[in-house]
């Protein structure tokens, strides 16, 4: 059951390091290999949109796994 608990831990901490990124415009996060990648092919605005996004919906899954494992845990 622990095992669980720290990959939606990972999810929710993957998920907040993408939102910080693109609203901060972390450089270093920016000319990390594969988000050259995005870059090259949509510019950086729109990656850093990219971004925001996916780290809105991973920190979304996050939320959800948990709230169902809790829901799991009590039946």
């Amino acid at each position: 059951m622990t095992g669980q608990y720290i990959v939606q831990g990972i999810f929710a901490l993957a998920g907040t390091v993408s939102l910080l990124a693109s609203l901060l415009n972390w450089d270093w996060f920016f000319t990390t290999r594969n988000a050259q990648t995005i870059i090259r092919n949509v510019g950086r605005n729109r990656a850093r949109l990219f971004y925001g996004i996916l780290g809105i919906i991973i920190i979304g899954m996050a939320v959800f796994f948990f709230v169902e494992t809790r829901k799991a845990i009590a039946l």
